[in-house]
């Protein structure tokens, strides 16, 4: 699997869009992009790169959510590409719902779509587990002080991500994690439990 951070444009705010090729670019794998951005600024990109001979340069499209930073150029890529269009809920140019725990392959990995109805009801976060590899949106997995308001929730989801087999986790906005995880992890967990301990649990907001 190839992973490819696309380069965001520079004159509007955007997340981090990422391309996903196999490590062949096998007619089999699944040119995969997570999170287009706001506007068509990833189409002459993915234009000049090699995605396989005689295959679609973009399979699918996966929206992390459908907030405009992430989702809003989902509809030139579509159209340019001939792509289908996933996401959590229904929304504009949403060719089809994943559902919590379903499995899509994303190049020539296997990813399992976790619904983390956090940041936004239909975040969802994508793991790999043969990979290693997490696409977190925008659910934060680094906290770094008590001050915030969390919920129980989150802290499920940050026990849960703590489990996994983590190597690399991209982020909707934020650099690469690729060392130290599980060291920060723990230390956002300890972070949150005091929160809650503090604050009580029954708040429902976070910074995430």
């Amino acid at each position: 699997m190839r992973v490819t951070s696309l380069n965001r444009p520079a004159d509007q705010y955007s997340c981090q869009p990422y391309l996903i090729l196999g490590d062949w670019s096998s007619i089999e794998d699944v040119n995969t992009l997570i999170d287009p951005g706001p506007d068509d600024h990833v189409v002459q990109q993915i234009e000049k790169m090699y995605t396989g001979v005689g295959k679609k340069a973009v399979d699918i499209v996966v929206l992390t959510h459908n907030h405009f930073d992430h989702a809003a150029g989902a509809k030139v890529v579509k159209e340019y590409f001939g792509a289908q269009v996933l996401a959590f809920l229904p929304g504009p140019c949403v060719d089809r719902c994943v559902r919590d725990g379903e499995t899509l392959r994303f190049g020539d990995a296997f990813f399992e779509v976790i619904h983390v109805p956090i940041h936004s009801e239909d975040s969802i976060c994508l793991f790999s587990k043969s990979e290693g590899v997490l696409f977190s949106g925008d659910t934060a997995l680094r906290v770094t002080s008590a001050e915030g308001s969390y919920s129980s929730a989150y802290l499920n989801f940050l026990e849960r991500m703590a489990k996994l087999p983590l190597k690399r986790v991209y982020s909707g906005h934020d650099p690469l994690l690729d060392s130290n995880i599980a060291s920060m992890l723990e230390y956002s967990i300890r972070m949150v439990k005091q929160s809650l301990k503090t604050r009580g649990a029954g708040q429902t907001n976070n910074d995430s």
